[in-house]
């Protein structure tokens, strides 16, 4: 163990947030080891596959060491060319690479040509949940403010965001409502919309130790998932029945009077309208899936449920089965509606836990990085477009430049038709990376910056615990924030933070509602542990024991009823003919997997998407890769696997790998409210290669 260091720090990759310890070789400069401590209140002493063997990508051979400018860029902009020329080196056909001067200086001056020609808002940035919440809010602050533009978002647009407005309309906060640790104090636990085991493992580990020991859990999901080994009421639903079964739960509470009338009376507002909508919905009523040939077992099903999470001391987990639907804020609502009626909030053991993806993507909104709030959620001065409009915009040549954080906006996003045909109409495309990912790629400047293991900030995971990461080895790369303090200086700006800290002390002033009390020096003292926003004297682990954070204190009950569509119509009129598909994570990738595919041990397990085809169907897969096509487009051919864990008519991918090409089945359909893509189901169309 000479020269070994261990230094504690975050887990990089999803929104648990694990605790992590490293061995680290100080004198090679290099991770040997990683593992989490014993006592980790997250972790609690266990880590997932990409959390222990996730880490090769810190010295990958092909990291982003030099800033790149393409040349056909300098091609397009021979005053830029000039003024960079001293730092040129000659990379490659595509590629110069410069020093990150200069590439700051050809970013700034094609910016100021951009917005003297086509305005202030011709400027969008988006991303930053890869990083930390310090680089997130200079980002939104350096657009905002120095760049005058309001058009800010991140990829919570593509997850999450139903989860922050259906809660804040109906509770005032969009945010979990309780520690992890809280599984251990419930009596029923409900998962819908969430492939645990795989996405968010260390919950599970949580979720299968109680539901082992009591028997208290339910799944709902459009396929068989392992967690629905171990649950009591084992749901599969037909796709898109979201909203359709959360309103048949209400239903069953309401019609059965399992409600709690002293909470609803002191602690709410709109019940009784909410009521008579909900008795008189011909689709809330479960006695509706006796009419759905395949699924009439959930009538009984879904009152068993509804009685059990009413009675009982209850928690409900969701995910992106949820929130990527037309209807995932609407399912939202419908969700804090059980838990209003019924009590389940504001105690341990009973709350609202929506499992979000990222690393910092919770606290990437905290720090304002979403078009119509300002740092702390607070009203901004100007509201700017979504993601989704902002493409809509480039196609309008109204919006010419993006600046883009750790985000694969070209892999990860819907239509990548439409998308791709949108960044074709940019003269400017600055990206912040760690690899040529897909949108690097595509990119006029690159620079390369420190990783999470790299550097020192701050990350909130999905239950608004705040880690404070420290370098796990050094790297002469900068921060994402120090690249944009260059540029913010460069287009007129007056930033001047020495160090991340100095950054995190203006977040704490203001967005002093969630962190006044949160400084480096009490984070670094509780390292494993984490502090809970709202943190002012003391951390808050569980939210609304009081009052709920909307403006009066009320909780608010807002009805949405289910529309017939898809699938559902189809077997409600025995015409079910068409293949539906569902797309999701595997254990040993993450997202874009520009940083699991470089770990060999994660890779292997999983080198390509794999399409999960019911046994049934496998009549019509009669080769073995198909391409899939929907009305907007098609994908790369995906290796077929026949399985008897989806259901008839079901398809099931990942979309990890960019040369799959997934997100290009899909358009712009997307949640009614907050334009947030519906992946979870299209229809598609099976060409056997």
């Amino acid at each position: 163990m000479e020269n070994i260091e261990t230094i504690d720090s975050v887990c990089t990759y999803c929104g648990v947030g694990c605790d992590i310890a490293a061995h680290v070789d100080v004198k090679e400069n290099k991770i040997k080891k990683i593992f989490a401590h014993p006592d980790g209140v997250v972790s609690q002493g266990k880590l997932c596959i990409k959390g222990k063997y996730g880490y090769d990508f810190v010295d990958a051979e092909d990291r982003l060491r030099m800033p790149r400018i393409a040349k056909s860029f300098l091609e397009k902009n021979p005053a830029i060319k000039e003024a960079v020329s001293d730092s040129l080196v000659d990379l490659d056909e595509t590629w110069y690479e410069c020093d990150l001067d200069a590439a700051t200086t050809a970013c700034a001056m094609k910016l100021k040509e951009i917005q003297a020609e086509y305005g202030r808002k011709s400027v969008a940035s988006i991303g930053g949940a890869r990083t930390s919440c310090e680089s997130s809010y200079l980002f939104q602050k350096f657009t905002r403010h120095t760049l005058n533009s309001p058009h800010v978002d991140n990829c919570a647009r593509v997850c999450h965001s139903p989860s922050l407005k259906g809660m804040r309309v109906t509770i005032g906060e969009g945010a979990a409502t309780n520690p992890y640790n809280d599984i251990y104090n419930t009596e029923f636990m409900i998962v819908i919309g969430s492939n645990t085991t795989e996405a968010h493992p260390i919950i599970a580990n949580r979720i299968l130790d109680v539901a082992r020991e009591n028997d208290n859990l339910a799944v709902f999901d459009v396929r068989e998932i392992k967690l629905h080994r171990f649950a009591k009421y084992k749901a599969i639903m037909p796709h898109e029945a979201n909203l359709l079964i959360l309103n048949m739960l209400a239903f069953v509470i309401i019609e059965e009077e399992l409600y709690d009338e002293s909470f609803i009376e002191d602690r709410t507002k709109g019940f009784g309208i909410f009521k008579d909508k909900i008795l008189n919905d011909p689709y809330a009523n479960p006695d509706y899936f006796n009419e759905l040939e395949g699924y009439e077992y959930l009538s009984k099903m879904v009152r068993k449920v509804a009685r059990e999470y009413a009675l009982k001391k209850s928690m409900i987990f969701w995910g992106l089965g949820i929130t990527e639907h037309l209807d995932g804020s609407y399912a939202v609502m419908a969700i804090t509606h059980l838990a209003l009626m019924t009590g389940n909030i504001g105690k341990p053991g009973a709350g609202l836990m929506p499992l979000r993806g990222q690393n910092n993507v919770q606290g990437t909104c905290d720090m304002g990085m979403l078009p119509y709030y300002d740092p702390d959620y607070q009203e901004p001065k100007e509201v700017g477009l979504m993601t989704p409009q902002l493409v809509d915009e480039m196609l309008q040549d109204r919006v010419k430049a993006v600046l883009n954080i750790g985000e694969d906006l070209t892999h990860i996003h819907p239509n990548l038709n439409k998308v791709d045909r949108a960044f074709e109409h940019l003269d400017l495309l600055f990206v912040q990376e760690l690899f040529m990912t897909d949108v690097a790629k595509r990119a006029d400047i690159v620079v390369g910056v420190k990783s999470a293991y790299e550097k020192t900030g701050v990350y909130v995971n999905a239950m608004r615990r705040l880690h404070l990461s420290q370098p796990l080895v050094k790297s002469d790369l900068p921060d994402d924030w120090e690249v944009l303090q260059i540029l913010d200086n460069k287009m007129g700006g007056n930033a001047d933070y020495k160090s991340s800290q100095d950054v995190w002390e203006e977040v704490q002033r203001v967005a002093y509602r969630r962190f006044s009390g949160a400084d480096y020096h009490r984070l670094e003292k509780h390292r494993k542990r984490g502090l809970q926003w709202p943190v002012h004297t003391e951390d808050t682990p569980i939210l609304h024991q009081l009052d709920f954070r909307t403006d009066d204190g009320y909780g608010r009950f807002v009805y949405h009823q289910y529309k017939l569509r898809g699938m559902i119509e189809e077997i409600t009129n025995n015409k079910l003919k068409g293949y539906y598909l569902t797309t999701g994570r595997t254990l040993a990738h993450y997202n874009n997997a520009a940083q699991t595919k470089r770990s060999s041990k994660l890779n292997d397990r999983y080198e390509e998407d794999i399409l999960l085809v019911y046994e049934g169907d496998a009549e019509d897969f009669v080769s073995k890769k198909v391409i899939l096509k929907s009305e907007w487009g098609q994908t790369n051919p995906l290796r077929v696997k026949i399985t008897d864990k989806v259901q008839p008519k079901t398809l099931f991918v990942t979309f990890h790998h960019a040369e799959s090409k997934i997100n290009n089945l899909f358009g712009d359909k997307s949640d009614e409210l907050i334009l947030t893509a519906a992946f979870k189901s299209v229809q598609v169309e099976v060409i056997n290669c």
